[in-house]
């Protein structure tokens, strides 16, 4: 399976939230309240203008079955970081 590039340069925090969120037809309030934390706390991370704790990258990671490595990114983090 391809692997679904991340969020534009520029992002403070790339992640995927935004599109898994749309793929799974859910609005940003019902992701809020499946993860127990505000609306806004959903918008700033879709925006990457938040960083979760780890507690809540791993409820979005199994809301989105997916695991935290893809969903936030770090894959591609370290591989570029190793090209540096």
């Amino acid at each position: 399976m391809k692997q679904t590039s991340c969020c534009k340069e520029g992002d403070s925090i790339k992640n995927l939230i935004k599109m898994k969120r749309k793929a799974a037809g859910l609005t940003q309030r019902e992701v809020s309240e499946r993860v127990e934390v505000t609306e806004r706390t959903i918008i700033s991370l879709e925006k990457g203008k938040y960083k979760p704790s780890i507690i809540l990258a791993y409820k979005l990671a199994q809301l989105f079955h997916t695991d935290i490595e893809t969903l936030f990114c770090l894959k591609e983090y370290l591989t570029n970081e190793q090209k540096e």
